[in-house]
């Protein structure tokens, strides 16, 4: 069986956001040569999409968009195009390429190419008043060339030979290219001159494929024993403890501390700096991450900090300084300082103590409306905090049965795909930070978010992140395929509903089918973690 320990930690899950939809579209246009509506071809570059922002709708609380089940091959133009019949056979060469991408050699035939150059002739004739000549007729093609200028026709001659050839070409890869990936990695000015000097074509395309998932072992997922670890933080009664204790300690009054040092229940304004020690006890760079002004620290929060901090500051008093070392643990969250031994130095500028009420009856309706009684007040804390428990723990359950299905799972991530993932959590995460009240983002501040830039950014310091998700999201559609599993076609249409009524609840622009998209992608999830969950052996650890 195989063995994965996860902590209740892991916040990653793809299917525990809200569907998510984009607002609208740009596109960054160059001189560039449309395949198909809403894509733009790019020479020596991807089609290329600037980031979306997106908007979410809570729908759906459990399961949520961001998934890629829908990764059938689509075509990568429009079958209109196809339709048109060359005068005669491109020679097409087909190489295996990295991340899941194939690349196309192409070349064409002479006869082809004089096709293209006459219908662009045409083209113009149509399109320009030429002196001498009517509307529409046929001018001489050595005077329609001067008067267009023959730089423009040769361009455009080009652009009309990728644009018919490039479907024709595509016909090997039918049924597993994925949309809108399709680069072309020839130059478009070495193209340009060698068909001037040779009247014949040849360019190279790169396009991403459908990936082929490979599980290790085979049909793993069948068998899994699964250990979670849960921290004591979602403990219902601890909880419950905790949240009681901040609802008191709020209705105390802060008065100052004047003949005595920092104690367990007091309230300190701090000031905090620190530096990396060296091995050889030399003090070396300072510790942005690690330091504060005016940092407003509650001691009976101390344990949530550094360990040994708040040892090292008790007793300290207002205008103070205390300087001592300590190390960040191995499971400290940001992994650059696990193990780093550090200086710290406390400046203590403020000092408080709590005036608290005594804790009787008479203060429940002021810890929790409606109460009247003490007893009141904790039954209603440990029933809301035992379902946040249980809903906790589901999440950390199937945050782990997720990770472990990705260490299962070989697949090269095609790069379209990457991106396309990428900028829909850029933009979920935009979103979060306008919708959370903290921030509230600018129309400038917002646009230069949303700039190649800063997406590129983001994709490249998240790339990790990104890649696991999409494993994840592969190998959950990989298995509701192989297993045959479904859901009913009035599942489907309930929470398209549901999620519909949401948008316009909150006067949100949707698109349907995309919401219809992302709902099976829901409704899948939930069905394949339904159906892991109960061919798992799993076991419950507390840290």
């Amino acid at each position: 069986m195989e063995l994965c320990v996860i902590s209740s930690t892991t916040t990653i899950n793809p299917f525990h956001s809200c569907l998510t939809r984009s607002l609208g579209s740009r596109l960054f246009q160059s001189n560039g040569l449309f395949l198909s509506r809403g894509s733009v071809l790019r020479f020596d570059g991807r089609l290329k999409k600037p980031i979306k922002p997106l908007e979410i709708s809570c729908a759906s609380k459990k399961f949520g968009g961001g998934g890629v089940r829908q990764l059938e091959a689509s075509p990568a133009v429009e079958e209109s195009v196809k339709e048109d019949r060359l005068p005669a056979d491109l020679q097409v060469t087909e190489t295996k390429a990295p991340n899941s991408s194939v690349k196309l050699s192409v070349e064409v035939p002479a006869i082809v190419c004089e096709d293209c150059y006459q219908r662009v002739l045409t083209e113009f004739m149509k399109l320009s008043k030429v002196p001498g000549f009517r509307p529409k007729t046929r001018v001489p093609e050595n005077i329609i060339v001067g008067f267009v200028g023959r730089q423009y026709v040769l361009r455009a001659t080009v652009e009309s030979i990728l644009k018919r050839t490039l479907p024709h070409a595509m016909e090997s890869v039918t049924g597993k290219a994925l949309k809108d990936s399709i680069q072309i990695i020839s130059s478009f000015p070495d193209m340009e001159k060698a068909y001037s000097q040779l009247k014949t074509l040849s360019y190279e395309v790169v396009v991403d494929v459908v990936p082929e998932l490979k599980w290790n072992p085979e049909n793993g997922y069948k068998d899994m024993k699964v250990v979670v670890e849960l921290g004591d933080e979602i403990d219902a009664k601890k909880a419950c403890e905790r949240q009681l204790r901040q609802k008191y300690k709020s209705l105390g009054a802060l008065k100052i501390v004047t003949e005595r040092g920092l104690q367990v229940g007091d309230f300190a304004v701090i000031d905090i700096s620190a530096t990396t020690v060296d091995e050889d006890g030399t003090t070396g760079q300072a510790i942005p991450d690690a330091e504060s002004k005016g940092f407003h620290f509650d001691t009976e929060e101390g344990n949530r900090l550094l360990p040994g901090f708040l040892d090292s500051i008790l007793g300290i008093r207002v205008g103070e300084s205390k300087s001592f070392a300590l190390v960040f643990p191995e499971s400290w969250k940001q992994e650059n300082l696990r193990g780093q031994r550090a200086q710290f130095t406390v400046d203590c500028k403020e000092l408080f103590y709590r005036d608290l009420p005594t804790l009787d009856d008479s203060l429940a309706d002021k810890l929790l409306p409606g109460c009247t009684t003490l007893k009141e007040v904790e039954e209603t804390l440990i029933k809301r905090c035992q379902e946040m428990e249980e809903e906790a723990k589901e999440q950390a359950t199937d945050n782990a049965i997720l990770e472990q299905i990705r260490k299962m799972v070989e697949v090269e991530i095609p790069q379209s795909l990457f991106e396309e993932q990428g900028r829909q959590f850029y933009g979920a995460r935009l979103l979060e930070i306008q919708a959370s009240g903290n921030m509230k983002l600018t129309e400038e501040q917002l646009a230069s978010l949303s700039s190649q830039k800063a997406v590129n950014e983001f994709l490249e310091t998240q790339r990790e992140s990104i890649t696991n998700i999409i494993k994840q999201n592969l190998a959950v559609g990989d298995i509701f395929k192989r297993e045959n599993l479904e859901f009913s076609t009035d599942e489907l249409l309930k929470e398209v509903e549901n999620s519909i009524t949401e948008f316009k609840k909150h006067k949100q622009e949707y698109d349907e089918e995309r919401v219809k998209d992302q709902v099976q992608e829901i409704l899948e999830g939930a069905k394949v973690l339904e159906w892991l969950k109960e061919r798992a052996e799993i076991q419950y650890i507390t840290r």
